[in-house]
């Protein structure tokens, strides 16, 4: 059985002490705040993050160097026979295409995943990727099974504004549109790897009942889900202050007592292009235990 080293980036939430306590290497993407260079989660606090973004300061990201990925994967492949790197998806960044392009000269000892994940559902793709790969499946079978199932995960956020998006030029003409429109709350999507338009509401209320039911029309109608849900992990994210997704957060447990619903903060790195006050509810259909044996 190959001894499998699993990779993925800052983008899944996943925090640097984190990734050390589950055997996870998490690479920081770095962004840049007034010309200087910051590593998220190295060199710079959530809390500091946003004083600067409320502050008007310019503030962009970028990828990975080659570099760093280059040495990581060189310092893994000593102890390990395999490395399966998870980054957020193509559609949202090149960091994916870049990762893949480098791990074509390691003669298919490092598979790169496109699942098409970012935030808490690529956190997903890692813990499940850690499971395939303890019960004996090497880096090409996990590739397989999480490119496979890349459509079964859904997400819908509701931002306090679009400002952010349309800065960074990561949403389409459509949903920028619903900015224009005067007190609308903007419902957006992301279904594989694009971020667009939903719905509108007129209030955070009509916006957060909007998304639960959109979650479960496609948790019945696209992951042929069970009624109760229990297939399927419910998940939480924000920006910004806690307060209200833990609101949002208790309606869902009281709609699915039975689970077990988390609510993270998004990453530095796409918190910058959606703003603070941005709350999401997430939807991914759980790992097919039989494909992992």
């Amino acid at each position: 059985m190959s001894k499998i080293a699993i990779v993925t980036d800052s983008n899944s939430g996943i925090t640097q002490a984190q990734g050390k306590e589950l055997g996870i290497s998490v690479i920081p993407m770095p962004f840049f705040i007034n010309g200087e260079t910051y590593f998220e989660d190295i060199n710079l606090t959530q809390e500091e993050f946003y004083h600067k973004l409320e502050e008007g300061a310019d503030i962009s990201t970028s990828q990975p160097s080659a570099g760093d990925v280059l040495d990581l994967w060189n310092g893994l492949l000593k102890s390990y026979d395999e490395i399966v790197h998870i980054p957020m998806s193509s559609g949202l960044s090149s960091t994916c295409s870049t990762a893949a392009a480098l791990a074509e000269d390691f003669g298919g000892r490092v598979q790169v995943v496109d699942n098409q994940r970012i935030s808490v559902t690529q956190k997903q793709s890692v813990l499940d990727a850690m499971t395939m790969a303890d019960r004996g499946m090497n880096g090409a079978q996990i590739k397989e099974y999480l490119e496979k199932t890349k459509a079964d995960s859904t997400i819908y956020i509701t931002l306090s504004t679009l400002k952010y998006l349309k800065k960074g030029g990561r949403i389409t003409p459509a949903a920028a549109a619903l900015g224009t429109l005067l007190r609308i709350k903007p419902v957006l999507q992301i279904q594989g790897d694009k971020l667009d338009a939903f719905a509108k509401a007129r209030t955070q209320k009509q916006a957060k009942a909007l998304m639960i039911e959109a979650v479960q029309t496609d948790c019945k109608n696209r992951f042929h889900a069970a009624a109760d849900l229990h297939d399927v992990w419910l998940q939480m994210a924000y920006t910004g202050s806690r307060e209200e997704i833990e609101l949002f957060r208790e309606e869902m447990q009281a709609i699915y007592p039975n689970h077990e619903i988390t609510a993270e903060p998004l990453s530095l790195s796409v918190s910058c292009h959606i703003g603070p006050g941005a709350i999401a509810i997430t939807a991914t259909k759980k790992m097919d235990d039989a494909a992992a044996l």
